[in-house]
């Protein structure tokens, strides 16, 4: 069956909503964190190799940058009536009833996507680039925000802190130093920076080129379609980081450039000495509806040189209610808890999942389906239906700014 037939015919048995198949993602050189509820005995389903899964994407139209890894690594695919196509293709095929016209004039893809990470150790302290040093090496750049959620974060592993750009006062000439130190162990980085201690049921915001270091909480992220980093951090857990990941968006001509290196920093917002206050964020709720069964908050939000590029929301739906919700554009929706339906199709939050099995638990709301309104009703006598649902730019002009949550707390 053709790609444009398939995606028909899935539009149509989705009423407009697309079930999309799990999208598991190996780091070789992390170790996974064993709370994405895959299998334990599938964490190395792709092999040792290539290192054990730990991250999920979730409508994913872009590949991963793993060494080695397969042609369709981290693209997600759109499941109907036992056919598969990923869901880039089906973006290329219904772009505007499934992006919506603006986007598709603007990028012709789905820009965004969200994924779990969830590792035992923290991340290596990295950034991602802007637009403008990403285009130099044919790449874009990426904003992302980042999520706990409570249902996926029982055990905090082995550091519940995140690293967040460099302590006021720290200068370019001490950073120049740890890029010099690459090949001494530990370069060091980490004693220019801060942590700071995270908190289930927030997040971060995070524009470009500011350096962080992940903590262990499984975390929801969502993020421009972008692999482009820079690892500024030579070792973690006494594991040498090759000088590669430093480098590998890198201008060929510019990757013994020290100098050039270290101006990928913003370096204003890297030492503001006000960081929490520009990138902590609180829940936030959409409107008053508790009466109503169902409660929607804002989880991630902000905009990147005035712009917002992406947004989460979390919709609680009681047990034995329903609610009918209208939008401002396409997004991604994943189960974090119970079981219940949107529109025609079933969603429900497994479990433990096999590597290569189908779940419920993730769909793509099309911009068709998404400003006609859908309803998602709670099937549970006794849970609470918990969602992610997260979208692309300028889809929710009404949403708040990093910081409004201590407004609002006054």
């Amino acid at each position: 069956m053709s790609v444009n037939k398939t995606i028909q015919q899935a539009m149509e048995a989705g009423e407009g909503i697309l079930r999309l198949a799990p999208n598991w993602v190996p780091r070789s050189f992390l170790v996974p964190g064993r709370r994405l509820r895959l299998a334990p005995a599938d964490y190395y389903a792709l092999g040792a190799h290539r290192g054990g899964i730990g991250e999920r994407w979730f409508s994913s139209t872009g590949e991963t940058s793993n060494e080695g890894r397969a042609p369709d690594e981290g693209l997600s695919y759109v499941v109907s009536d036992g056919q598969r196509i990923t869901l880039r293709d089906a973006v290329q095929a219904e772009g505007p009833r499934l992006v919506g016209k603006k986007i598709w004039d603007e990028y012709h893809r789905w820009p965004v996507f969200a994924k779990f990470f969830d590792f035992v150790g923290p991340i290596h302290h990295h950034l991602h680039h802007n637009d403008a040093q990403a285009k130099l090496v044919g790449l874009e750049g990426c904003t992302e925000a980042y999520y706990f959620p409570p249902q996926y974060n029982p055990t905090e592993n082995d550091f519940p802190h995140t690293y967040f750009g460099l302590d006021p006062g720290t200068t370019k000439a001490q950073v120049r130093r740890c890029i010099e130190r690459w090949n001494e162990g530990d370069n060091g980085i980490l004693e220019l920076a801060r942590a700071y201690r995270l908190k289930i049921g927030t997040g971060w915001f995070l524009p470009p080129c500011i350096l962080h270091a992940p903590g262990t909480y499984c975390t929801f992220e969502t993020r421009w379609v972008s692999e482009a980093f820079a690892m500024f951090q030579s070792m973690v857990d006494g594991r040498p980081t090759p000088w590669n990941l430093l480098v590998k968006d890198v201008p060929k001509e510019k990757q013994n450039d020290f100098d050039y290196i270290v101006d990928m920093l913003d370096w204003e917002a890297n030492t503001d000495p006000y960081f929490r206050d520009h990138h902590y964020l609180e829940p936030i709720l959409v409107a008053d509806t508790a009466s109503e069964g169902y409660v929607e908050k804002y989880v991630s939000y902000g905009k990147t040189n005035g712009r917002q590029l992406l947004t989460t929301k979390e919709l609680t739906v009681q047990p034995g209610a329903k609610c009918h919700l209208k939008d401002g554009g396409a997004h991604g929706l994943f189960v974090t808890q119970g079981y219940g339906r949107i529109g025609k199709l079933t969603l429900a939050c497994p479990t433990m999942v096999r590597f290569g099995e189908l779940t419920d638990d993730e769909v793509f709301v099309s911009h068709e389906a998404a400003v006609a309104g859908v309803t998602v009703e709670n099937l549970s006598k006794v849970e609470p239906l918990v969602l992610l649902r997260y979208y692309g730019p300028d889809a929710n002009p009404g949403a708040p700014e990093v910081g409004d949550h201590k407004k609002l707390a006054k």
